[in-house]
């Protein structure tokens, strides 16, 4: 979850109307999805939340006037805690055990009206589930799920990560275990990205993402799992920036993953049993093998399902390609910190200077990963300036994956070659032991 609760907030909001602002969409098609959106909904603080209609069609107005940022709400001021009486309590608990599908509001409308008392809805729902009675864990979940396929290239792409062969390490002795990012079109079967990485992380989700989008343009949605690799609020927001929906699959329910398992499991077969039979030198070696694989074989093969190859599938749809800076944006990292009274912020160990004007306020760092260096200062939805380093002791964040070292030119030293020169001029100068009279030893 972000550290700023005001963008935890308007992710989750944005999570609500994501499919709505569809701009495919008729209006009776958007109200049709906008009604089943209606009703209670888990906040980012895990507590449920009733959502009405007028509700979601402002928060779509906002957004579609100020992307995220129109999302953004500032804390209530009103919010304490409030006792409820153990008898009422009592009895709410009672109802919901009686009917699990009684939402909070409803049960504070029939305890009002027996006993002339209003539980406070919110507070009600935190007593409930903080007792474990919330009307997920109480209700079993009986939806069926069918064959599904995207209806057009871009609508819907599938990441995952495969746990490949371990390789030689890049910059250390020994090996790591290779990990391949990918991304494919549900529809055309495309393979749009792939990237073997030696470590799982957000960022390197990531960058693969951001690769894919600079290539094909954006996607409509994002389907992906619930591993570290895609479930970082960073991810989030680099997605709700972009306008693309980002769908995480139920844990410990695969469907709709079938097609990324069966190409799983042709990238085992066809291609990781030949590039280890002959051998692995680095990662490098095993991208451009793969890469060249992909796009002489994988993409331009006949898929059995579709009759057509992956790539002329996809080649019929038209894309949507995303603003430069818009991009850039959405794949910064975002961090709140609170300016000294020297004007001065910490940050991952570094010391930075901003704006004198800032004192005592609580002011977003926007910044990449890769270079600490350059950062962003914003406050209150708008840049007023950049941070000026005054001590760096990292140039990365501990999560972005360390340059590779620079090459060390070589000095041209023949160590060993000078010592075997010095022997030689010792043992045949003017003086050669070989050469004194006597009997050898």
């Amino acid at each position: 979850m972000p550290s700023d609760p005001a963008e935890a907030l308007a992710l989750w909001r944005y999570h609500l109307i994501a499919e709505a602002l569809d701009p495919k969409l008729s209006g009776r098609e958007r109200g049709l999805l906008v009604r089943g959106v209606v009703g209670e909904h888990a906040t980012p603080a895990g507590d449920p939340r009733a959502v009405s209609r007028n509700t979601l069609d402002r928060w779509i107005r906002r957004y579609r006037v100020d992307g995220l940022a129109g999302l953004r709400d500032r804390p209530r001021s009103d919010q304490g805690s409030v006792r409820l009486d153990p008898a009422l309590l009592d009895e709410a608990i009672r109802l919901r055990l009686e009917a699990p599908a009684r939402s909070a509001a409803h049960i504070s409308e029939i305890v009002f009206a027996r006993h002339g008392v209003r539980l406070p809805e919110r507070t009600l729902s935190e007593q409930l589930r903080r007792r474990g009675f919330t009307r997920g864990e109480l209700l079993r979940d009986g939806r069926t799920f069918g064959r599904y396929e995207a209806d057009a290239p871009d609508e819907r792409w599938i990441g995952d990560v495969l746990v490949g062969p371990f390789v030689p390490h890049p910059r250390a002795p020994g090996s790591v275990r290779a990990r391949l990012f990918v991304l494919v079109d549900d529809h055309s079967r495309l393979l749009v990205a792939g990237r073997w990485i030696g470590n799982e992380t957000l960022r390197a989700g990531q960058e693969v993402l951001h690769a894919a989008i600079l290539r094909q343009g954006l996607p409509e949605s994002l389907y992906v799992d619930n591993g570290s690799a895609y479930s970082g609020a960073e991810l989030a927001r680099s997605c709700a920036i972009l306008g693309i929906r980002l769908i995480h699959s139920r844990p410990y329910a695969p469907q709709g993953r079938g097609k990324q398992e069966r190409l799983n499991r042709v990238i085992r077969e066809r291609f990781l049993l030949e590039a280890t039979t002959v051998g692995i030198g680095s990662l490098d070696e095993l991208n451009d093998r793969f890469t060249a694989w992909v796009e002489r074989y994988l993409n331009v093969r006949v898929h059995t399902e579709t009759g057509e190859s992956p790539l002329a599938r996809y080649s019929k749809g038209p894309k949507r390609q995303a603003n430069p800076e818009v991009l850039r944006t959405a794949f910064l990292w975002s961090a709140q910190r609170r300016v000294s009274r020297t004007a001065g912020v910490s940050f991952e160990g570094n010391e930075y200077e901003v704006d004198a004007a800032l004192v005592g306020r609580t002011v977003e760092l926007r910044y990449r990963p890769e270079d600490l260096f350059a950062i962003e200062v914003w406050w209150q939805g708008r840049q007023t300036g950049w941070c000026t380093p005054r001590r760096i002791a990292r140039h990365v964040h501990r999560q972005a994956p360390p340059p590779p070292p620079e090459p060390i030119a070589a000095t041209g030293i023949d160590y060993l070659g000078q010592v075997l020169a010095d022997h030689e001029a010792t043992v045949s100068g003017p003086i050669a032991y070989r050469d004194l009279d006597g009997e050898p030893f």
